[in-house]
């Protein structure tokens, strides 16, 4: 990876981008996209979209999703102690010893989940933290205190958890689900520019938010740019460390490529344009199967509007919805050059139906 975008990646990656509090995280990827795009826009609710040739009628969307998993401040206790509610799909088990910032209306407050100590409790009678007994300190004694520090019910709050490398192989932090993906399609925008590809349709770059409370930006964006086609990417689970059941979870491995998902939203044809693209360019990659739904961005695309050609390329992770989410470097390239090369077989006008 070049030294500039790994810069980027590592400032992208510590900045935090919580569902609905998106903005300052998508003024760092607009900003770093604007040289390889012709136009951008940005809706009501953070959504940032670039734009290559924006006059083709025929119009591709590459797609991520930008927010992380987060809280929010619930109740705060006449001692100053915060209690909270989940913004998406955060876990309390990992809560407690970790740092946080809290979003306040005087700027960034520093707490820490607290937990009482193993000397204080009944070791044999533990039961795994929960929303309910997860809490905040923010060194403050008294609600009034809180109040002061700019911290009120709404306050929302993120884990302060930042980017290193393990092993010189592995990227690991907070919120790579699914910034990571942010940069990929970042970068696939960068090579199109850099290695003066013209492409005979309608690029949209979408960073779109809101996914991890339901595909909610996905979903409003893609009514307004009513693309032909759709390829999203997103992480989905490595199964190889312990506790991972492959019968359930199917056999994914970082390392080893993206991978290509099949399921009812999935688009038969451009899966399979995809996985020869793969093939010819040499691109190692895995499969995987969905259920009824693949429950990411795919499915608000797929059933936008009349139907959207659609498909799903994941960057293999470990840890999903920890502090320490993990990707292979290996993985990210892979993922990237899947959709510039893909990009580079669609054709204007492009019929992706079964038969006609």
């Amino acid at each position: 990876m070049r030294p500039e975008s790994f810069e980027f990646l590592r400032n992208y990656l510590n900045n935090p981008s919580p569902t609905g509090f998106e903005k300052e995280g998508q003024k760092l990827w607009l900003e770093y996209i604007k040289p390889y795009i012709d136009e951008y826009f940005v809706d009501t609710y953070g959504t940032v979209v670039g734009v290559i040739n924006p006059e083709a009628k025929y119009k591709v969307v590459i797609e991520a999703h930008a927010d992380e998993i987060s809280y929010f401040v619930n109740y705060i206790t006449k001692e100053g102690y915060l209690y909270l509610r989940r913004n998406g799909g955060s876990d309390p088990l990992v809560a407690p010893s970790k740092r946080v910032n809290i979003f306040g209306e005087k700027g960034i407050v520093k707490g820490i989940f607290g937990w009482p100590a193993i000397h204080v409790r009944k070791v044999e009678q533990d039961k795994a933290p929960t929303i309910e007994t997860v809490f905040l300190d923010c060194g403050a004694s008294s609600a009034d205190e809180v109040a002061e520090m700019g911290i009120h019910v709404g306050s929302v709050v993120t884990f302060e958890d930042e980017f290193t490398v393990l092993n010189e192989k592995f990227y690991v932090g907070r919120a790579l689900d699914n910034r990571v993906g942010g940069f990929m399609i970042a970068e696939v925008a960068r090579m199109l520019k850099e290695n003066d590809k013209k492409l005979p349709f309608g690029l949209y770059i979408v960073n779109a938010v809101q996914e991890e409370i339901g595909l909610r930006g996905a979903e409003m964006v893609a009514h307004r740019i009513n693309p032909d086609v759709a390829i999203i990417t997103d992480v989905t689970h490595d199964s190889q460390s312990p506790m991972y059941e492959k019968k359930t979870a199917g056999d994914i491995s970082c390392g080893k490529g993206p991978v290509i998902t099949y399921g009812p939203a999935v688009q038969n044809n451009l899966r399979d344009l995809i996985i020869d693209t793969a093939k010819q360019a040499e691109i190692p990659f895995q499969r995987a199967a969905a259920t009824r739904a693949t429950g990411t961005d795919t499915d608000a695309f797929a059933y936008s509007g009349s139907g959207v050609a659609s498909a799903l390329i994941s960057l293999p992770l470990k840890y999903m919805h920890t502090t320490v989410e993990t990707v292979h470097r290996d993985d990210v390239d892979g993922v990237t050059r899947l959709i510039y090369e893909t990009l580079l077989r669609i054709e204007d006008g492009h019929d992706f139906r079964y038969f006609n």
